[in-house]
């Protein structure tokens, strides 16, 4: 398996695991299905729990996933109840709830990272729980970035329930949406979860927005997805992609039918940058990072542009 850049030296063979079932009791009523994906060797790994977009399951992102596990990182990839995979019609009683049970899907996996380690042949002992980021696209982000410090705003305007949680040191948010003041009609009636407030968010996150991506939820244009840089306080860093719409270049897998903007430099960029963040934030590889970003930088004809506070 070939270096995917100067800034991966090390790539390994994976192995993945799937599916592995964590009992869920309550109203989620379904288990939850897990994919587990590690290097086949090393110690000390640090985790990566990812949460899908709509619909999608713990059988996407491939270009993400496995490049992550192929470098160091054992990944974690819950399948949502919005799961194509698991046909829960609209009018299910659990659908205006699904943005809850997702972000509960996040803690569950983080409670039961010991079942799922002894789940992979040959994993046990090799896990850094200590070590642990969160990444997530669209509906994903939303969801991960909860975990992060993000609180959804009530009807009055005042933050809800804080579900973050100590366990998470970092994250990576991708394609995140932003501020719920624009909503589009429908997208006020039927998403009332999407009034996030970032001023809580103070985990370290690299946050990646396309600056073609016109979201038909609101009524700002591409700025829409900085919004959780802008609004949120501490170690942010955010790359914005040039010409790159909701997919991002195809994150959700190789040649899928939504993705509208296919550019596989534009996800090698993607694969290349999310790494040497959550390597500087896991492992302090800080140097890596820097040298990451230097490049992107000099690039005389980049594929976007990093900025950071």
């Amino acid at each position: 398996m070939r270096s995917e850049g100067p800034f991966m030296p090390d790539s390994h063979t994976l192995i993945s695991v799937k599916p592995v079932v964590l009992p869920a009791p309550g109203g989620r009523g379904e288990d939850l299905q897990v994919r587990v994906s590690a290097p086949a060797t090393g110690g000390d790994l640090p985790v990566i729990v990812f949460s899908h977009g709509f619909g999608w399951s713990m059988n996407g992102y491939a270009p993400l996933a496995d490049h992550w596990a192929a470098h160091g990182f054992v990944v974690v990839q819950p399948t949502h109840l919005d799961s194509r995979t698991l046909g829960i019609p609209a009018e299910d009683p659990r659908t205006p709830l699904i943005w809850r049970y997702r972000i509960e899907d996040i803690t569950r996996v983080l409670d039961g990272l010991g079942v799922l380690e002894a789940a992979v042949p040959g994993l046990a002992g090799r896990v850094d729980h200590d070590r642990i980021a969160v990444a997530g696209h669209s509906w994903g982000a939303q969801t991960v970035s909860a975990l992060l410090g993000a609180r959804v705003l009530g009807s009055d305007g005042v933050p809800g329930e804080d579900m973050s949680d100590p366990r998470v040191t970092a994250g990576v948010l991708l394609a995140l949406t932003g501020l719920g003041d624009d909503l589009t009609p429908f997208a006020a009636e039927h998403f009332p979860f999407m009034k996030p407030s970032f001023d809580t968010m103070t985990a370290p996150a690299l946050i990646v927005a396309g600056d073609h991506d016109q979201s038909h939820l609101s009524t700002r244009g591409p700025d829409w997805f900085t919004d959780p840089y802008t609004h949120s306080p501490g170690d942010k860093s955010l790359l914005t992609l040039f010409g790159a719409e909701h997919s991002l270049g195809g994150i959700p897998g190789h040649e899928v039918a939504e993705t509208t903007d296919e550019n596989p430099a534009r996800v090698a960029l993607i694969q290349q940058l999310t790494t040497a963040f959550l390597r500087s934030a896991l492992q302090g590889d800080s140097a890596g990072w820097k040298a990451a970003a230097t490049a992107l930088e000099e690039d005389p004809e980049p594929l976007g542009a990093l900025r950071s506070k």
